[in-house]
């Protein structure tokens, strides 16, 4: 069974949009390798309710890849205005493991440059506004948050 951390209206949402930003690290930070450079891109991307789906043009030569290959922690931001008066954000922020895999079809397809190679990411942790409850609540930023049993953030 599916442990679901997305509520109906968060997978709603999430298939309403396609362009997202996607963080990834080279490898793990430790003590012994000092810092490492976080890169951050936009991207095109699928959700099929469990699984976020991110292809590419390039994907087999981006950074974004080649990172994955050595970590797979990452992290996801879908994010819009609602509208820009009053100003009305939402979102939802997700941590996730990813691996790469062969789709046979997916939003590359629609492309003019179709790649079945996809980095897929299993979310674990999330955090959402501004998609079940007003994202400002009592003068606060209202932020829903869920992980799925048995993983760590």
């Amino acid at each position: 069974m599916v442990d679901m951390i997305f509520s109906e209206n968060e997978r709603d949402y999430l298939k309403s949009q396609r362009l997202g930003r996607i963080a990834t690290a080279a490898a793990p930070m430790s003590s012994s390798n000092g810092s490492v450079q976080p890169d951050v891109v936009p991207v095109g991307f699928d959700f099929d309710g469990e699984y976020f789906y991110i292809g590419g043009m390039n994907i087999l030569k981006s950074t974004k890849y080649k990172n994955v290959l050595k970590n797979n922690k990452v992290a996801f931001v879908v994010d819009d205005l609602r509208t820009v008066d009053p100003w009305d954000p939402r979102g939802i922020r997700i941590y996730g493991n990813a691996v790469i895999v062969t789709r046979e079809s997916g939003y590359m397809n629609n492309t003019n440059h179709p790649q079945a190679k996809y980095i897929r990411i299993k979310p674990y942790k999330k955090w959402s506004w501004g998609i079940e409850e007003p994202v400002f609540k009592d003068g606060k930023f209202n932020v829903k948050r869920a992980a799925t049993k048995g993983n760590i953030a």
